[in-house]
């Protein structure tokens, strides 16, 4: 993962960067962008001619939640990154390694979030709760070579690591900087941010980008400490679009070849998101997301449709507010039990539930040690169900996080 370098960071380093450098130090999830007014939270150091930037961020959280299938948990969301970047031949080469202590940090395979559904625990499909990633989020190679004064050509290779399929996963995303767990729609948005055997060429053109990928389409198995290599069966493409340094928009689409273990077939992603930044002193920035997910299910013919609205808004310097919403088909809500699902199915005449999400937070920054950013934060997440379901989640379902926040960031 890599962000974009303010006017006083590219000083820093020394010399001016051209079209090619200035590319791959823009970049966020994979080759996903994020608008380039966002101040980046990074460390930046040299080694001889290798600029390296540092990356890395964690919640300790505990997690309390009400109804009928509510619990608690305490866990730990976190992951952290290095880039190098070298001058190579007429362009530049960076090489890119994310990793995450989740397989240690969240017990049981999964941390508890209501309403959420994807991948698989202990055989079984994961519901009401989110895995966790896998120790290797990303190991990547990528190079980009200036094509005149407005163009570059890039190629990205990665054993792990994220195709041109949805805007910049939610763990990255600036507007979910402040949200230690997932969003509800992950896996109609961006779960494609950890796959394997990727390939991506991409075009840019002053303000418009157009990329395509291929990959191997099934997402991580529940061995979360290894590799799963497999053979370049999906393919994805992706338009970008930055008309201002505050603004930028994607549309995607992608084939996944049987992306879910236990579920039959193969699944027609759709995404188109909208992102806007606007700086605030001593490092911050108001970050807001707008994004729509559609999964089109080829072996029970039917599509599903995800929608989110997401921002942080800093104030006073060390304050933030955080705010989601959320709506979303849920199809899998009772995967675990097939008869009941047939039961509501035959009571509703839907194969999924409409649920919504609304999600406030605050975050309270009680200092920067050792470029160490550590802040003290609480959410709150309401939800609105359908009636056929609430003699099972209750008729108002609740999820309190109260969290310690880490992150690297150079201190200014």
């Amino acid at each position: 993962m890599n962000m974009p370098m303010q006017a006083d960071s590219m000083q820093h380093m020394g010399h001016e960067m051209d079209s090619a450098r200035d590319f791959l130090m823009r970049e966020s999830s994979g080759t996903a962008f994020q608008p380039s007014a966002w101040p980046m939270p990074m460390v930046m150091t040299s080694v001889g001619q290798w600029r390296l930037m540092w990356m890395a961020q964690a919640f300790l959280v505990d997690t309390q939640q009400t109804g009928p299938l509510g619990a608690d948990k305490f866990y730990s969301t976190n992951w952290g990154m290095l880039s190098a970047l070298h001058r190579l031949g007429s362009g530049d080469v960076m090489l890119r390694t994310m990793l995450s202590l989740e397989p240690a940090t969240v017990s049981s395979e999964f941390y508890l979030l209501l309403f959420q559904t994807g991948e698989t625990a202990y055989g079984k499909p994961i519901v009401n709760g989110q895995h966790p990633h896998d120790l290797v989020m990303e190991l990547s190679v990528q190079y980009a070579h200036r094509l005149g004064q407005h163009a570059v050509l890039d190629l990205y290779y990665a054993p792990v690591g994220d195709p041109a399929l949805g805007p910049v996963a939610y763990p990255h995303r600036a507007s979910a900087m402040e949200i230690p767990q997932s969003t509800l729609g992950h896996h109609w948005e961006d779960s494609t941010h950890i796959l394997y055997n990727v390939v991506t060429a991409g075009i840019s053109y002053k303000a418009v980008r157009l990329e395509a990928s291929g990959f191997h389409g099934a997402e991580p198995d529940e061995n979360r400490w290894n590799i799963d290599f497999g053979p370049m069966n999906s393919y994805s493409a992706r338009l970008t679009v930055t008309p201002t340094a505050r603004w930028l928009a994607q549309f995607s689409a992608g084939h996944l070849v049987h992306p879910e273990a236990l579920e039959p077939g193969d699944v027609v992603r759709t995404t188109a998101s909208v992102e806007y930044i606007v700086p605030r002193p001593h490092g911050n920035a108001w970050a807001t997301t707008l994004l729509w997910g559609r999964n089109g299910k080829q072996a029970v013919h039917y599509g599903t449709n995800a929608v989110l609205a997401e921002m942080v808004v800093p104030f006073n310097e060390k304050n933030f507010v955080s705010g989601r919403y959320e709506w979303s088909q849920r199809d899998e809500l009772f995967a675990n039990d097939p008869a009941l699902a047939q039961q509501l199915f035959e009571q509703t005449r839907s194969h999924w539930f409409d649920v919504s999400s609304y999600t406030i937070g605050y975050t309270r920054d009680i200092g920067i040690f050792h470029n160490v950013e550590t802040g003290l934060g609480a959410n709150v997440s309401l939800y609105g169900v359908p009636d056929a379901i609430k003699p099972y989640y209750g008729d108002h379902p609740l999820g309190v996080n109260v969290y310690l926040r880490l992150r690297l960031k150079e201190n200014r």
